[in-house]
């Protein structure tokens, strides 16, 4: 028997994204000191309340860029795998985050439904519009990172949210100046809001299935197998195992095994490295090679009640 374990000698760390970040908090808390400064000054409710709701999208890319500074601790003896999985917790919480907040906006736009009120004018459409471009701006920062990693592409929906919702407010303010129809921002709200919820709770969908260690979406475990068992000299594959160390990293585990003692396990094991990386993208993989006397008595194989000569 032999067991082998493979990480990529290049880099594989999740992307640097702390100077958008920074950039983007500030940004935002810029932007929620003005709104409520002008919400205060006209006694507009609901621009109070669109610097409450952008107020925890600041808190949401404060939990995401803590998400991403814990996927880069060290691991040490008590947490092998380091603090990866962080950056899984706060795509959950952050989608959570989300869906509470647009919770909160729908309710509210039902609300004012029932009691239309009048739009403040220009001063709401000009500082909303300052919302779209900074919250545009904040998105298009994270944008990139969005696909590869949940994390990031929580604190990438929460900006685009954030705009949309800007957005809302400016054509709903406009269209109250060109017609006076005080219905339809609260119309305008619930739509943005389900238009995000539905964006949302993929992200949610996806992020814990993470943490509850499923296989990550774009890794097809049928594929990997399959292609493992084509590597000259394997002739079975068992106890494959693949999961998320964060939200932008995967590992795998499996029983490899070998046609004869006589194979050459060193051939074998950069051979299965080689493709996990460049077919799967997979940089964690541990291997167990087994030699075919072994592989009919392993204990993890379907079937078998435990090792011979135990």
């Amino acid at each position: 028997m032999g067991a082998a374990h493979s990480h990529s000698s290049h880099s594989h760390a999740p992307a640097n994204f702390s100077r958008a970040f920074a950039i983007g908090i500030a940004l935002n808390l810029a932007f929620v000191a003005i709104e409520a400064f002008y919400g205060w000054s006209i006694n507009s409710l609901a621009l109070l309340a669109d610097a409450g709701h952008n107020l925890s999208d600041v808190a949401g890319l404060v939990l995401a860029w803590a998400g991403a500074w814990a996927a880069k601790l060290r691991p040490n003896n008590r947490h092998t795998y380091g603090w990866k999985r962080g950056s899984i917790v706060a795509a959950v919480l952050n989608a959570l985050l989300l869906l509470l907040a647009m919770g909160a906006l729908a309710w509210e736009a039902i609300d004012r439904l029932g009691t239309p009120q009048a739009t403040e004018g220009w001063a709401i459409i000009a500082v909303a519009g300052v919302g779209i471009v900074i919250n545009t701006a904040t998105a298009l920062l994270f944008m990139r990172g969005r696909a590869t990693d949940l994390n990031i592409r929580g604190a990438f929906l929460h900006m685009v949210a954030d705009a949309l919702v800007s957005l809302g407010v400016v054509l709903g303010g406009g269209l109250y100046l060109w017609q006076g129809w005080s219905w339809i921002d609260p119309v305008m709200s619930l739509a943005i809001a389900v238009v995000i919820v539905w964006g949302t709770w993929d992200l949610l969908r996806q992020s814990v299935h993470l943490l509850l260690d499923g296989v990550p979406e774009r890794i097809d475990t049928t594929a990997v197998r399959q292609h493992l068992l084509a590597l000259p000299g394997v002739t079975d594959v068992h106890d494959l195992h693949v999961w998320a160390l964060g939200t932008s990293e995967v590992a795998l585990s499996a029983h490899v095994v070998l046609q004869s003692s006589q194979t050459d396990v060193t051939t074998i094991l950069h051979q299965a490295e080689h493709l996990l990386h460049t077919h799967f993208d997979i940089h964690h993989a541990t291997l167990q090679v087994e030699p075919p006397a072994y592989a009919q008595c392993c204990n993890l194989r379907v079937g078998v009640g435990g090792c011979c000569g135990v």
